[in-house]
């Protein structure tokens, strides 16, 4: 998998959010023009995109704002049950202090902190304008 891509609301809001999990930006442009609507079936669009790395390099989140055409619909309050791509998860080193210091930025915890086993501990959170993510905190031997 080279990618995963995801419509925000925000494109600033969201590379900040997933800065503050740990990805790092990678990149940024406005792309637009009847070429890049050829590839996504739109027509003439004009969308300012982002690709942010996880840490270890493996993994990258493309973060895509369209300014046009608009937006057709808005899944950002659907329910963690709902069709379709919905959620990413990452692993991080301590959920607690994570799950604070977006809880500061607007973010709001879903449901609540469980544990697993003695394997992990894990959330969902939503940050301010609504993208779903998962968390989980490994437990036991991180080694």
């Amino acid at each position: 998998m080279d990618n995963m891509g995801i419509v925000v609301e925000s494109l600033d809001d969201a590379i900040f959010f997933f800065t503050e999990i740990g990805l790092k930006l990678e990149g940024r442009a406005s792309i637009e023009g009847e070429w890049a609507g050829r590839v996504t079936g739109l027509g003439p669009q004009h969308v300012e995109v982002a690709m942010m790395v996880t840490p270890d390099g493996h993994s990258r989140l493309e973060l895509s704002q369209f300014l046009a055409p608009p937006i057709v619909s808005d899944h950002s309050r659907a329910p963690v049950n709902a069709l379709g791509y919905l959620r990413v998860m990452f692993t991080v080193e301590d959920i607690d202090e994570l799950v604070s210091r977006l809880l500061k930025h607007g973010a709001e915890l879903v449901g609540e902190m469980v544990q697993y086993q003695d394997s992990y501990r894990l959330c969902y959170i939503r940050e301010k304008h609504g993208l779903l993510i998962g968390l989980a905190e490994q437990l036991g031997n991180k080694g």
